[in-house]
């Protein structure tokens, strides 16, 4: 079958889509409890911790003891392909890790409360409203649970760990002791499966038999008969098909991210996936502060890239002008069919991928995390580094992967949903390197607007922080030190961007300088603290511009040819600045801009010779305008 992807138009095979076999059936609570006790039934390690707090556990007693249903559990059947790492539920303490014959996919936070509240013999750890960690006892109270005026929830009591209910000045319940609890006739909840001896003591202690009586049959006995709906997943159920399903009735939990399932999953293979993150992560923080922001899925995503591709090499070469081919694809559920295998042969390569992408954003004039104008497209560019690798890139290849990469921040194509873009880049910005393929979608399908300078304001713009990379890129020297402030950035955290125009300045002209106009990048640029506090400050640009050149504090002055020099290294138009002629200057350094971006992308802007005059209207766009209107002309 021929299916057009963002690959191209080609065959390809797509991964084969397993379903899950499943049996329904309705089994005793008591039965369950007990495979939780003898470590039967356990959970698969990626469940979270369970977060019940105090008052959904007395509702949930208080339903059982009505014969209210609570909803089905879903458990799998051990010894099939799906192989997670599986841990005792909350509470039980087991002598050595066994084998469990099934886990527990969904109805963790009730089977947890139930087996601490009713089988455990040790406080509940649950939380009170505020989210405080606290430990409870409960108890049904005899007289209310018979009392049909009485709310069920009423029924059950929840006390301190040691028994006692305090106010501020007194004790208003003590259940510490057997004899207390008789003479209350509150019956602890862990004993209604095993009542007798607790009955005993309260006939001993002179407790009422009727009303014992009466207790057993109506509220006991619906514990010890409850059944739940239980929905086991077969042993054969593969492995992608479990994560779905988990995540399908898992919505009242937090969501698990990918590397939590991969987690559990290397794990039952004695991998330790957190580990081996953890000890990659250090390096690469050790060899760049610019991978400070890698993820552990990012991580996971450059890998299955690099596995997806060998498939497809493999396949290609196996079968020379095969109908379908491996799709590469770093998707959800293409990460989770990675083999373990697969991951130990590429985990290496693709954290070289990730320092030499370092080092190429260093190349290019990023210098800190928050300037990598998407964080996303790291991925990717690990991915393609990693691949043409390992010997570092020829200045011809390092070109072409520069121009492919400013495409992709000014056409603003990686804003949205990326993951198929990834796949995409990986094949055709390799093959066009080596010479095999054409020019990538990512370059021929961006675009930038001229008048969307006008609109880049903030860091929140990937457009924003090429801009500036790119004035880095110049020399942006210091005004009153010279320096280039790309060395600067290395040694001094207080290099931000700033404007060139003062706001305050902007704001008194007559008529007051729009906002959306000297807030944009065009009348920003990067500067020392120093210089912005106490040398720009609100003054009109001539005037800072002479103290520059007077001096100021312990500075030395600098001469006119020295500062305009430095003001030349950040494409600042000269004559209109000194002329405190901001819509001269405003028109001028736009243009500067826009060929700075024509420049990196190798593709020419439409101009609109109206757009930076004071008068024209400014058009908002979001981020990621121009991976919308790509996908709206493709």
């Amino acid at each position: 079958m021929e299916a057009r992807t963002l690959l191209g138009t080609q065959p390809v095979r797509r991964p084969k889509v397993h379903s899950a076999s499943f049996d329904s059936k309705k089994t005793n609570l008591i039965d369950l409890l007990r495979d939780v006790d003898a470590g039967k039934l356990q959970l698969p390690d990626f469940q979270r911790g369970w977060v019940w707090d105090d008052e959904r556990i007395r509702s949930l007693l208080a339903s059982i003891s009505v014969s209210f249903p609570i909803g089905a559990i879903m458990t799998l059947a051990t010894g099939g392909e799906s192989s997670f790492l599986p841990r005792a539920v909350e509470g039980v303490e087991l002598p050595t890790q066994n084998d469990p014959e099934t886990l527990l996919l969904d109805g963790q936070q009730r089977l947890t409360s139930l087996y601490q509240a009713l089988y455990g013999r040790s406080a509940v750890k649950t939380q009170d409203v505020r989210g405080k960690v606290i430990k409870r006892r409960y108890y049904i109270d005899m007289k209310l649970a018979l009392d049909d005026g009485t709310d069920r929830d009423e029924w059950i009591v929840s006390v301190p760990e040691d028994g006692i209910v305090r106010t501020l000045h007194d004790v208003a319940l003590d259940v510490s002791s057997p004899t207390l609890e008789y003479a209350q006739h509150l019956f602890p909840a862990n004993q209604v499966f095993d009542e007798v001896d607790w009955l005993l003591g309260y006939l001993d202690a002179g407790g009422d038999r009727a009303l014992f009586t009466e207790f057993k049959s109506s509220v006991i006995e619906r514990f010890q008969g409850y059944a739940l709906p239980v929905i086991e997943l077969g042993k054969e159920s593969p492995k992608e098909a479990v994560c779905l399903v988990f995540e399908k009735v898992n919505t009242g939990g937090v969501t698990l991210t990918v590397f939590e399932l991969m987690t559990a999953m290397f794990a039952a293979d004695n991998f330790q996936l957190r580990e081996d993150w953890n000890t990659r992560k250090a390096r690469m923080a050790d060899a760049s502060d610019l991978l400070l922001g890698v993820t552990n899925d990012q991580f996971l995503q450059v890998v299955t890239l690099l596995a997806t591709l060998e498939r497809r090499r493999m396949r290609e070469k196996e079968v020379p002008g095969a109908d379908a081919l491996p799709v590469v694809g770093t998707r959800r559920r293409d990460i989770l069919q990675l083999h373990l295998h697969e991951y130990k042969r590429w985990a290496d390569v693709a954290e070289a991928g990730f320092v030499e992408a370092a080092k190429f954003l260093v190349g290019e004039h990023v210098f800190a995390s928050r300037d990598i104008p998407y964080q996303t497209q790291v991925v990717p560019l690990a991915a393609i580094i990693a691949d043409l690798g390992p010997k570092p890139l020829p200045a011809t290849a390092r070109t072409m992967l520069a121009r492919w990469y400013w495409c992709g921040v000014f056409g603003e194509m990686y804003a949205g949903s990326v993951e198929t873009i990834f796949a995409r880049d990986l094949v055709e910005v390799t093959e066009w390197i080596r010479g095999g393929g054409k020019e990538p979608s990512t370059i021929t399908a961006s675009s930038f607007q001229a008048n969307r300078l006008l609109t880049l304001r903030t860091r929140n713009s990937a457009a924003y922080k090429g801009v500036h990379a790119r004035l880095m890129r110049l020399g942006s020297a210091d005004f009153q030190t010279g320096v280039d402030l790309s060395v600067e950035t290395f040694f001094d955290d207080s290099i931000d961007i700033h404007h060139i125009c003062p706001q305050s300045w902007c704001e008194k002209q007559s008529p007051p300088i729009p906002r959306e106009k000297y807030n944009s990048i065009i009348n920003k640029t990067a500067l020392s603290a120093y210089t912005n506090r106490h040398v720009i400050r609100g003054y009109a640009p001539s005037e800072y511009l002479a103290r520059l050149e007077r001096g100021v504090g312990e500075h030395a002055g600098v001469s006119p040819e020295v500062l305009d020099a430095s003001l030349r290294t950040h494409a600042i138009p000269i004559r209109q600045l000194r002329a405190d002629d901001f819509w001269g200057f405003f028109a001028v350094r736009a243009e500067e801009l826009l060929q700075l971006i024509e420049e990196a992308t190798g593709k020419s802007i439409t101009r609109d010779p109206t757009a930076f005059t004071s008068g024209a209207p400014v058009e908002e766009y979001e981020d990621g305008f121009g991976q919308y209107l790509n996908a709206a002309g493709s």
